[in-house]
């Protein structure tokens, strides 16, 4: 007879800037939320106290929902102690997992959770730079029960490595802001500023506006912002991922407000909702609950600066936002009509006081203004914006009302279950179990009860229901028929039905929400795959500390250089500084993509130059459909 093959459970992964927004994302529907630790969590201005991550655990915990603790930057000597101090607390918090970049961290967090006893997980961050299915490979044998992809592998890629490692959890980002390089392997923001990436210090090079010219100096264009892309959003691709062996969907955004978190959480919870509804056999929620929300959630609606699903097909297609890198928002129509100090727009949009709108001149620059008064169809702002032309694409970036219904409590999670109360002798039995789980309890009364003068029906419901003071809610009640005739007070009734939540509860609470525990055997020896650049460019692999280097000792692999934030780039010696590895390609956005065979304008190489002169030479890879970006010397 054939085993039953159990649901795969699908996980939304939310962002959590703090302790609220990491409550507003379970209650909107999260499986799991990730928040930054106090320190080196890779967003600088968004670490959190141990104190309210372990609220926040205590929190996601009763729906059996996770927390992950971004611990993934590179860390220096000097800061060693206090991080292995930190990871301690945070295993002792109730923390799920611990997202890592450095190796030295790596290890040490093996360490702890070996002196502890814990089961905490260690996932391995996008910044490993996790393309391949040999760098899976490596990393799950160092213990990695999960690998978090490359933002530009396509759905293809990703099959192709789940086939090759089925065992190991694959997370990928399916919504949010992008960076043009590949994680990890950005150093331009060091390299201009001294605000290092692999720090959490990212002073977004990619965001400027660069000149580009070609190898005789002459402009190719007008000055653009030439390395921004446009935001993710696969909300259209989750069951191909989830096919493609994807278990984790993951929201960016831990610079993000709580509006972004409640609206594009609801939005993707509700579409793995679909999904699991369609395929019930086949997949399931990762935590326990559902949400309901009093709000239409719109993708739209929230920061975004146009979407892009960024390769998910393996095709390239128009990912780039050249012309701004700020907010668009929706689309609501075309400027109709311009008065004097008014206008009209043509579309069903309605709009209120305080909305922020915007569009592009006819120079494409990006020119905003807050709505200041409503009247019917018409639009009086504050000031009328120079260069609004009949004709103009309107967006809107703020939605009044609709920020105002998300500031309000906007949304009610609640684990459904079963009720089924009987005799027992002469006292009551009640087994409460979540809806269509296992999991389940018994709550016990003694007591002789008399019979009553009217059918206690009806009573008995309403004592039952009443769970409002808990995350649950009754979703079926059957009762012993003899029961009806009994008299049974109501305070009974209600002792028993505290009882029997309090015990549920707990039970969830303790139930393993880990897949495996830290393994606490030596790794076995399986080889890093290292391609021609980290051998050209040493600086790559962003050792910078002694235990990050014994790590890779350990592994037979001498690692010549320095991290690039401790001067890595200056022991190499020929090539140019290499700061960016991209799949976005300026060749393709100016239409001369030469794997069609397109002969080029100008003379290579390409550079981009900031206004005060810094220049960064272009080279394109194209059988790897890859653009690197230079320091130059």
């Amino acid at each position: 007879m054939p085993i039953k093959r159990m649901p795969q459970p699908l996980e939304l992964l939310a962002p959590a800037k703090d302790l609220e927004c990491g409550m507003a994302a379970i209650d909107h529907g999260a499986d799991a939320v990730y928040i930054g630790a106090p320190q080196f969590g890779a967003r600088a201005a968004a670490g959190n106290s141990v104190e309210d991550i372990q609220t926040l655990c205590d929190y996601a915990h009763r729906f059996m929902a996770r927390v992950y603790v971004t611990v993934n930057t590179i860390v220096y000597d000097s800061e060693l102690r206090e991080t292995r101090d930190m990871i301690g607390r945070l295993i002792d918090a109730g923390a799920d997992a611990l997202l890592v970049q450095d190796m030295g961290v790596w290890r040490m967090t093996r360490e702890v959770a070996e002196e502890k006893d814990s089961r905490i997980e260690i996932h391995a961050s996008t910044q490993t730079d996790n393309r391949t299915a040999q760098k899976v490979s490596w990393l799950a044998a160092q213990g990695a029960s999960r690998v978090v992809l490359a933002r530009e592998l396509s759905v293809a890629q990703i099959a192709e490595i789940h086939r090759a490692h089925p065992e190991v959890q694959l997370e990928a980002f399916v919504h949010g802001a992008l960076c043009v390089s590949y994680s990890g392997v950005c150093y331009a923001s060091q390299y201009c500023f001294q605000r290092s990436a692999n720090r959490g210090n990212c002073a977004q090079f990619c965001r400027l506006k660069f000149q580009l010219a070609d190898a005789d100096g002459r402009e190719v264009d007008i000055p653009r912002y030439w390395l921004s892309l446009k935001d993710m959003c696969r909300i259209g691709w989750l069951e191909p991922l989830a096919e493609a062996g994807v278990c984790s969907f993951k929201i960016e955004g831990r610079l993000k407000d709580i509006f972004y978190v409640k609206n594009v959480v609801a939005a993707y919870s509700q579409e793995i909702d679909r999904i699991v509804a369609r395929h019930p056999d086949r997949y399931r929620r990762a935590s326990l609950g559902h949400s309901t929300c009093r709000f239409q959630p719109s993708l739209q609606k929230t920061f975004n600066r146009g979407f892009t699903d960024y390769f998910a097909s393996g095709e390239r297609t128009d990912i780039a936002s050249v012309d701004t890198p700020k907010a668009l928002g929706e689309y609501v129509g075309k400027v109709k009509e311009i008065r004097r100090d008014s206008f009209n727009v043509a579309g069903t949009a309605a709009f209120a006081n305080g909305d922020g709108l915007c569009f592009f001149d006819r120079q494409r620059r990006l020119c905003g203004f807050r709505v200041n008064r409503v009247e019917s169809n018409r639009i009086y702002p504050l000031r009328m914006p120079e260069g609004l032309q009949p004709g103009c694409a309107l967006y809107r970036n703020s939605d009044v009302a609709f920020e105002r219904m998300l500031s309000r409590q906007s949304a009610e999670r609640r684990i459904p279950v079963d009720v089924c109360l009987d005799a027992m002798g002469q006292g009551l039995r009640l087994c409460m179990k979540v809806g269509e789980t296992d999991l389940s309890v018994t709550a016990t009364v003694d007591g002789v009860f008399q019979p009553a003068q009217k059918p206690q029906s009806e009573n008995i419901y309403r004592q039952m229901s009443r769970l409002g003071n808990t995350v649950f809610e009754l979703r079926q009640l059957d009762v012993d028929q003899r029961l009806a005739e009994w008299f049974i007070p109501s305070s009974v009734l209600a002792e028993l039905r505290r009882e029997a939540a309090t015990r549920l509860s707990e039970a969830i609470v303790g139930l393993p929400r880990h897949d495996r525990p830290v393994e606490k055997h030596s790794a076995p020896q399986v080889a890093l795959p290292l391609t021609d650049e980290y051998r050209a460019y040493p600086y790559l692999l962003n050792v910078s500390n002694q235990m990050a280097r014994r790590f890779y000792d350990s592994q037979g692999l001498e690692v010549k250089g320095d991290a690039f934030e401790l001067g890595g780039q200056r022991r190499v010696h020929g090539p140019l500084p290499l700061l960016m590895q991209c799949r976005h390609c300026i060749r393709y956005t100016l239409g001369f993509c030469t794997k069609d065979g397109r002969r080029l304008p100008w003379r290579e190489p390409l550079s981009l130059r900031l206004p005060d002169g810094r220049t960064f030479p272009l080279k394109f890879d194209c059988k790897k459909c890859q653009m690197n970006v230079y320091a130059q010397r």
